[in-house]
């Protein structure tokens, strides 16, 4: 029996992408009721080029009640770049941060690293929930933190951004993932919907997906691959789509 593309594509990329991808899922399994989400047929897997060498982009989607999508991107550029971007959009009935986690690494190295709980209410502040609960980590010190993107102030005052220099560091930043992971689920499996307030928290969701769409590195590397069009509708159906209002 043939290994099925993620399994073959993730075991061929950097060892701590391997890793998170393995801890999402794990977290996601053990406190969601999970259900597949289906994407475009189109884009679920992707084949394409990149300045000669073959690039890979695996997708899996599921929802859960509180989830309208929960998204895990793996993609590779020939031997010399991995890729995981994970992002979880909340129902929007429920007044949930947008849970979001990137790592890029090549030839052996993780460049960046980051993760953060994006509030989407009006005052961008994280709930007395999440803080208490984000305060019970293990206290973080790595020795190379990244500066914020100029479109970054969808972040909250938790967002990590590091550029791990060592194996410990990339396995702190593992337990960092996992424990802002399992608060996340546990905070929304403990929140009651509040229809009422849809509309503002939708405004509050699409902000955080139009300020990521404009991700220039994201955007040049897609439009490189596939071209102008396919890469603006990746952007908007399969990395950052604004749900229905």
């Amino acid at each position: 029996m043939t290994a099925s593309p993620s399994t073959s594509l993730r075991e061929q990329q950097h060892p701590m992408i391997r890793q998170l991808a393995d801890i999402i899922e794990t977290v996601w399994q053990r406190y969601l009721t999970l259900s597949p989400y289906q994407l475009p047929e189109d884009l679920g897997y992707v084949e394409g080029r990149l300045e000669g060498e073959k690039l890979i982009i695996e997708n899996a989607c599921y929802q859960a009640p509180q989830f309208r999508k929960q998204h895990l991107e793996l993609a590779r550029v020939g031997k010399t770049l991995d890729i995981l971007h994970c992002v979880m959009f909340p129902n929007p009935d429920y007044d949930l941060p947008m849970f979001g986690c990137d790592i890029v690494g090549g030839r052996g190295q993780v460049s960046a690293a980051i993760v953060d709980l994006s509030p989407v209410s009006r005052d961008r502040a994280l709930s007395a929930g999440y803080r208490d609960a984000l305060a019970q980590l293990p206290p973080q010190n790595f020795s190379q933190p990244r500066e914020i993107p100029t479109w970054g102030d969808i972040f909250s005052e938790a967002c990590l951004f590091v550029r791990p220099t060592t194996p410990e560091e990339e396995q702190q930043f593992l337990q960092q993932v996992e424990g802002y992971l399992t608060i996340h689920c546990q905070q929304a499996i403990a929140a009651t919907p509040q229809p009422e307030r849809r509309g503002e928290i939708l405004a509050g969701q699409n902000h955080y997906c139009t300020q990521q769409q404009q991700n220039d590195k994201t955007r040049r590397v897609l439009e490189k691959a596939f071209g102008d069009a396919w890469a603006e509708r990746y952007m908007t159906t399969v990395l950052f789509d604004q749900a229905p209002n």
